[in-house]
């Protein structure tokens, strides 16, 4: 096949219906998108002639799967006895009376595999069981997603294949380890920029020449018409937990700000979900070199609408980020359209303040962050330190991974 899977093709398609379906209203915020997987101007479902019917097919599982009270109830089994949940918010004191203000975590570092990944893969896994896919396949840049897809496939008994970067596999070899330990095959990537980017583009073409046998297990709200959707869905959990434990930590109030990293953006969409009808003001943190809010223009690459970091031709440039899973010129069409309206605000920050938030959380709270969350915080010390968010605020960030596979490369950059 001479088209890249991850260009052209059709926009739009049939979505079936569904008896009951959880969510605001298509055309709301953080509702669901149109019957073509429109927020706004982006998304849509941009794939080759072959990929239409499987994206097709699996919109219309989820959906099915999604007002199916047995799949609901077995997920949310897996969620509580398996992957941890609820994970606790925990009040940081020590970092609040550093920054002025009052800083609350929602903790997915403690969830098992220890990051967000598990919640969506759980439910694609669950999925692609329910639809007779035996093989998955997955993309991954820090490792996290392919090291949740690999523990998934190893409980449900399936195939799975990972492809991840040659850079990342270098940088990450911890996670590599462990997604082969589970029992994955993980293929380096030497195309292109060899990071997440590149491990996109193989994973779009292997499943365009399985689609029959496998299931292509997205890790973020990003790809074709269902995966933004379908991944934020699967990842409001954390949103909407986070709601609940903020209110009874603040006698009813909603946190001022709500603050979390931005790659292609499940961890945020997932949270932005739960306080997007709030009045709390919502920031993603992206990476200054990978910032396709702040940098970025309208295009389509990886089957969706969204913005991207490109030059005046209209090609990909490729981003820069201390971590691999931020290392995306793009970013979910959920998330352009949530800035395109203003609800939300996006900012980058240099791998610099990265590092020194990194530090700080770990010596203020004992909480050693992943590169990736770590970006958030940071955002949150510039913030607090120049006005950016008055003092006295309470601000809920989304520890969306710890950082046991980054303390190699963190201390080798820091001696």
């Amino acid at each position: 096949m001479t088209t890249p899977p991850f260009l052209g093709g059709q926009d739009g398609g049939p979505v079936a219906d569904a008896a009951a379906r959880r969510g605001a209203p298509a055309g709301t915020l953080m509702g669901r998108p149109t019957a073509g997987g429109r927020f706004g101007e982006f998304g849509g479902r941009y794939v080759p002639e072959s990929l239409v019917p499987a994206c097709v097919e699996l919109a219309a599982a989820f959906d099915e799967a999604w007002a199916d009270p047995t799949f609901r109830s077995h997920l949310d089994s897996l969620l509580a006895s398996y992957a941890g949940r609820p994970t606790p918010v925990t009040e940081c004191h020590r970092l609040s009376e550093q920054l002025g203000v009052r800083v609350l975590m929602k903790r997915e570092d403690l969830a098992h595999t220890g990051s967000h990944k598990i919640n969506n893969v759980l439910g694609q896994a669950l999925l692609a069981a329910r639809m007779g896919k035996g093989r998955l396949v997955a993309e991954t840049g820090a490792g996290q997603h392919g090291v949740a897809s690999a523990t998934a496939a190893a409980l449900l008994g399936l195939d799975c294949v990972v492809f991840m970067g040659e850079v990342d596999v270098e940088r990450q070899a911890l996670n590599v380890f462990r997604m082969r330990l589970l029992g994955a095959e993980v293929r380096p990537v030497s195309s292109g920029s060899r990071t997440l980017k590149d491990a996109v583009n193989e994973a779009l073409r292997d499943w365009v020449a399985t689609v029959e046998t496998t299931h292509y297990c997205i890790g973020s709200v990003m790809g074709p018409h269902p995966y933004p959707y379908m991944v934020r869905e699967l990842q409001r959990v954390v949103g909407d937990e986070a709601r609940g434990q903020c209110r009874a930590l603040l006698e009813g109030r909603d946190p001022d700000v709500v603050v979390a990293c931005i790659g292609g953006g499940s961890n945020a969409a997932g949270t932005f979900a739960g306080f997007v009808d709030t009045d709390a003001a919502l920031v993603g943190v992206e990476a200054a070199g990978g910032a396709a809010l702040g940098d970025g223009a309208p295009g389509v690459v990886h089957g969706m609408r969204s913005m991207f970091l490109q030059d005046e031709a209209g090609q990909i440039l490729e981003a820069h980020s201390i971590s691999a899973g931020l290392d995306y010129p793009g970013i979910g069409p959920e998330h352009a359209h949530l800035a395109a309206t203003g609800r939300a605000t996006y900012h980058a920050v240099e791998d610099a303040e990265v590092l020194d938030a990194f530090r700080l959380l770990a010596a203020t709270e004992g909480i050693i962050p992943a590169l990736e969350p770590a970006h958030a915080v940071a955002w949150l010390v510039r913030a607090a330190r120049t006005g950016g968010v008055a003092p006295g605020s309470t601000v809920l960030i989304t520890m969306s991974g710890r950082g046991d596979k980054d303390v190699a490369q963190v201390m080798e950059m820091l001696s």
